[in-house]
């Protein structure tokens, strides 16, 4: 596919080590203003693994982004009709609330796979370096700093960002912060063909989201197209208790989670006891809500490795508008690449900061003491606000 970029400018390239939502995001806004980017990804090809499920786009984030980077036209060609509906349900399988999507929440489905390729098509091929595990990154003068890869490879450059998720690398040139288990895990699973197989179950989920909880355990399930529900089996335990789970024993693994569960209708439990994939632990990490650094030349990061938070629906959301922000910061500062760092970050942190708090307390909602209706009434809070 050749992609024609009319700009004649030249200016100082960026480089970025990551191709999730926010560094792709960002090469495309650099792409549309001629200014040269590199990046760097330790994967092999964009086929090396799955891509997940589905992510909802907001306005307020997502959707601006992906405006910024003149690709609202191609995602809204995969958005998923009917995926924006949600329920809440008890343990007992009880419906506290069944809201249906009518077009006016705001933040449309997509498939977090669908969506990248998107990012993926939009820019030349020579963009991205495949196979790129960094190991090393050592300072240099002037603010340069020189990447060292698993393959032997280097690179030096002007303007580092750091995309490269939960556990970066380029983190530590920045802050001395680590991410911390929060006490809650998940374990993934799949059922295909769900309304044949599994009836009673695709039922209950319905057309979107559905979520059946208690006080520190649930399931947060979504509908997806082909037929597919895909599942996060939620247990508030220790780092200690999950590790004691043989998950290279696969029925073994299943059976345990699912013990944790019962007396629940086998319509719910279908998800872990059916699963036609070998269950996938997810533990959830955290930053520091307020995270921040002293601004260092030559490097910043966005996305995960600059705010990693529980997940409430915020991650690629706040990860494609921080590389919308920082591409526009570099090209409207062009000759100044600390300027636009500094511009960046400024609005960045407070912006974090406060979707950080959100996910934090979002947690105590879904898994918390008063699970599920304490969900119940914040979802039916937002609809009414948006009446």
């Amino acid at each position: 596919m050749t992609i024609e970029n009319t700009s004649k400018q030249t200016k100082a390239p960026v480089t970025i080590v990551g191709a999730g939502m926010g560094g792709l995001v960002l090469a495309r806004v650099l792409y549309l203003q001629g200014i040269p980017v590199t990046i760097y990804e330790a994967e092999s090809s964009t086929s090396a693994r799955t891509q997940g499920g589905k992510l909802d786009i907001h306005e307020r984030d997502g959707q601006i982004a992906l405006e910024i980077a003149e690709l609202t036209k191609q995602f809204k060609a995969i958005i998923q009709e009917g995926g924006e509906a949600s329920r809440v349900v008890d343990q007992n399988g009880k419906v506290l609330l069944d809201d249906p999507d009518d077009g006016t929440h705001g933040r449309p489905e997509v498939l977090r796979g669908d969506l990248r390729n998107i990012l993926l098509a939009s820019l030349p091929e020579d963009i991205i370096q495949w196979n790129k595990k960094l190991t090393n990154i050592q300072t240099l003068s002037d603010g340069q700093h020189e990447l060292t890869f698993a393959d032997g490879s280097t690179a030096t450059t002007n303007v580092l960002v750091g995309v490269d998720g939960a556990f970066s690398k380029v983190r530590p040139l920045l802050s001395e912060a680590t991410p911390e288990y929060v006490g809650i895990a998940s374990v993934e699973t799949y059922l295909y063909d769900v309304d044949t197989k599994h009836a009673a179950t695709a039922n209950i989920v319905g057309d979107g989201a559905m979520y059946a909880l208690a006080p520190g355990k649930g399931f947060q399930a979504h509908r997806e197209p082909n037929n597919i529900i895909h599942t996060y089996v939620s247990l508030k335990r220790s780092k200690a208790w999950f590790d004691e789970i043989d998950f290279e024993n696969p029925e073994t693994a299943v059976t345990q989670i699912a013990s944790e569960f019962e007396g629940w209708p086998k319509e719910l439990t279908t998800l872990i006891n059916d699963s036609e994939t070998a269950p996938v632990l997810r533990k959830v990490y955290a930053l520091p809500i307020n995270h921040r650094w002293k601004h260092l030349p030559g490097v910043t990061l966005i996305g995960d490795a600059a705010h990693l938070m529980p997940p409430a629906g915020e991650g690629a959301n706040l990860a494609m508008y921080d590389g919308a922000k920082l591409g526009e910061a570099i090209a409207n500062n062009s000759h100044n690449s600390e300027e636009a760092i500094v511009s960046y970050e400024t609005s960045m942190f407070p912006r974090s900061e406060a979707a950080a708090a959100n996910a934090d307390e979002f947690l105590d909602i879904l898994l918390g003491d008063r699970a599920p209706f304490a969900l119940a009434e914040t979802l039916t809070e937002a609809l009414d606000g948006n009446k």
